[in-house]
């Protein structure tokens, strides 16, 4: 099929290179002519595994090309991908103006029977707004032209975005015509050869199935985040009662590994957005207000205990964070736990030395630049140079590469041999004896005690 895909942010990237990986003829439309060189030229404006390569393999086999013209896209295909971004608005809303402008310019251009398929996150209702603005479009040209809109929500993972959208658990299909699930299906059969994942549905439906999914799996981090909490104060390890309820067949073991808050482009943003949806038809989503608390509060709890250890004034303390990004396998900052700590730690007079194996280049967009000036925020090239003279590490992203880490080593680079790990990657009672203090989420007592003769020893050896 010959596809077009309006919008090269992370959703329509992933969307039109892994179509044309399929065989497909896709064009890829933004209007950032920058943006549109750079993909060109296989210089991809996000880090995502695997995708540069499935890129550059497509262009090369010009299945897969760039173009800033809407209006030469659209001349030579039927099927045309809404996947532009929907930023939350100050009421948490989302922001449908970039959906909107590209449903009216396709309206301006449309010339023949066409499938347009709202592929960006966008509130139940969208796609009636989205075939509204196409229609006022056409009829200010006088022609009658037919078409179908179409809802097909993705359900990407950062960090393994590839594999979601070759391996499908499941297609979400919102449609109403014959023709454009007929068409639909034959997009995605190639997907299909294992077995059907095919679900057809309505379009409302289809979009409150985007909303329901993200707020359910924030809610089941959000729900064990408090039970860690909980587990906290009566002196119980929650990496215990995770096992013990994540045995359970009706409850699984994904989402639930109390950390330090969720965070990224998805699940703080839907949250809000499915709170809004609800408060505007007067329901009051009791649970979806509560998980997103939660979250804010868990994304402050790291620096909580970095204050009950040093006090408020954290003047002249100097601290080695690892991890930059929200989660492993991507460079994106956005609404993640390090921006939320680093800022507190800055303004209460402290330090810090951060590392990032990927997100190292965000931060000097995503964060403020007096703290580079100032000194106040040190990027540093290794995990171990980070830690050097820090009086702790504290631990936000769990990157496989911290999983492991020598322990030896890091017990003489630190000044103090101290670990706050807010995705509780360490076992406490290892750390201990290794002379290490520990601080996880949740976890129990076993290792606040101070356990820093054996580094000491160690430090004062030849």
């Amino acid at each position: 099929m010959q596809l077009t895909v309006i919008g090269t942010g992370y959703v329509g990237l992933v969307t039109g290179a892994c179509f044309a990986e399929m065989g497909n003829e896709v064009t890829c439309v933004d209007i950032d002519e920058r943006k549109i060189e750079n993909l060109k030229q296989g210089v991809l404006p996000i880090y995502e595994p695997g995708l540069e390569t499935i890129v550059r393999g497509n262009v090369g086999a010009k299945r897969l090309r760039f173009t800033t013209s809407l209006k030469d896209a659209l001349a030579t295909s039927d099927v045309y991908f809404i996947a532009v971004g929907t930023p939350p608005n100050e009421d948490g809303s989302a922001d449908l103006r970039h959906v909107l402008d590209v449903a009216r310019d396709i309206g301006r251009h449309l010339r023949h029977y066409a499938i347009i398929v709202d592929k960006s996150t966008v509130p139940v209702g969208t796609a009636e707004r989205v075939g509204q603005a196409i229609a006022a479009e056409l009829e200010s040209r006088g022609v009658e032209i037919p078409f179908d809109v179409v809802s097909n929500p993705e359900f990407l993972k950062e960090g393994d975005a590839v594999s979601d959208f070759m391996r499908p658990d499941r297609v979400i299909v919102g449609c109403e015509s014959d023709t454009a699930r007929d068409r639909m299906r034959d997009l995605y059969a190639t997907f299909m050869r294992n077995h059907e994942r095919l679900l057809f549905m309505s379009v409302r439906a289809a979009e409150m199935t985007k909303y329901a999914a993200n707020a359910m799996l924030a809610t089941k981090i959000s729900f064990i985040n408090e039970i860690a909490n909980l587990c906290e104060r009566l002196d119980v390890d929650v990496e215990s009662v995770r096992r013990g309820i994540g045995s359970d067949s009706r409850i699984g073991y994904s989402f639930i590994y109390p950390g330090c808050g969720y965070g990224g482009s998805c699940f703080p943003k839907d949250v809000k957005a499915i709170i809004r949806m609800a408060d505007d038809c007067g329901f009051e989503p009791t649970v979806l207000k509560a998980v997103e608390a939660r979250n804010e509060q868990q994304k402050h709890l790291l620096f909580t205990h970095i204050v009950h250890e040093y006090g408020r004034d954290l003047k002249g303390r100097h601290f080695a964070l690892w991890g930059l990004a929200f989660k492993p396998g991507t460079d994106d900052m956005r609404e993640a736990a390090s921006v939320v700590l680093l800022s507190a730690l800055i303004t209460a007079g402290a330090t810090v030395t951060a590392y990032d194996p990927v997100a190292t280049h965000m931060a000097g967009r995503e964060l403020p630049g007096a703290w580079f000036e100032n000194g106040s925020l040190v990027i540093a090239t290794d995990q171990y140079q980070a830690l050097e003279g820090a009086d702790a590490l504290i631990l936000v992203t769990e990157w496989k590469p911290f999983r492991h880490p020598d322990f030896e080593r890091m017990g003489r680079l630190l000044k103090e041999p101290r670990i706050f790990d807010g995705r509780n990657q360490y076992d406490p009672q290892r750390l201990k004896e290794a002379g290490f203090r520990y601080t996880g989420i949740g976890r129990s007592n076993i290792c606040q005690t101070q356990g820093a003769a054996k580094v000491d020893r160690e430090r004062r050896s030849p």
